[in-house]
């Protein structure tokens, strides 16, 4: 890959990682594409973007060191229940033919976008729900289950993670994003990169342009979350969040 090549690949990282690090996911809806367009397999693309998005999850992460937002308990449980998923899901995908789950993802992601713009007040304040065991228990397995998406497929499951933890434990917009940021963006996708790196291909000759787009990207999208208000982040999710639904339907 020659320099103008890598230096493209840069700009598109640039600013998934940004839209994605403010809204909470949604980085596989310009990275991933841009791979495939470029010439990597299906396979080799998603294990490459898998790796680059743990740079997201860095670059997040520096910048929400800062803050000290993150509940340890709920933090430890999110990993405890998703982790297991993504593994799961991450030897799932290279076995099937993924299109009708990229659909069938597409269409709940985009009701996702839609749910969130009908309710204006949500997200808006932060509150504790469903902490007893019943509700930890809900919760854990639908994590499990968007855990499972997450090491499967590409876009989107950043973006579930963020409103579960705003419609199911009460959380508001910008505390979502901060803990979808740390948890999925480093430990999932960390694990999800491991999993497909040992199973499939890595293109390691791109990785650089990836990894410093995702890094910047990732600090600069979350120091936004953290100064703008969860109205503004609140917009910007479900902007997202129907960009990834629909190009998901449509397809790459």
């Amino acid at each position: 890959m020659d320099w103008i090549q890598q230096f493209f690949l840069f700009l598109i990282s640039l600013v998934a990682n940004i839209l994605s690090a403010f809204a909470g996911g949604g980085a596989g809806l310009l990275q991933l594409p841009a791979l495939i367009l470029l010439g990597l397999t299906f396979s080799t693309a998603l294990a490459t973007h898998k790796v680059a998005s743990v740079f997201l999850g860095i670059g997040a992460t520096l910048r929400n060191l800062k803050e000290d937002s993150l509940e340890k308990r709920l933090a430890l449980f999110i990993l405890a229940t998703g982790l297991p998923g993504v593994i799961l899901g991450a030897n799932i995908i290279l076995q099937i033919d993924d299109r009708d789950a990229e659909i069938a993802l597409g269409v709940l992601t985009l009701s996702l976008g839609i749910y969130s713009w009908l309710k204006p007040a949500l997200g808006q304040l932060s509150s504790n729900k469903n902490r007893s065991t019943t509700g930890y228990f809900i919760g854990g397995l639908v994590l499990f289950t968007i855990g499972a998406l997450n090491g499967s497929l590409t876009s989107g499951t950043g973006l579930f993670v963020t409103l579960w933890l705003v419609s199911w434990f009460g959380l508001d917009y910008k505390r979502a994003v901060a803990y979808t940021l740390i948890l999925v963006g480093l430990f999932w996708n960390g694990t999800g990169a491991i999993t497909l790196g040992i199973l499939g291909n890595i293109e390691w000759s791109w990785l650089p342009a990836l990894i410093l787009g995702s890094l910047i990207g990732g600090y600069t999208g979350a120091h936004l979350a953290i100064t703008k208000g969860n109205k503004l982040i609140k917009r910007v999710y479900e902007i997202i969040t129907i960009l990834v639904g629909v190009t998901l339907i449509i397809g790459r």
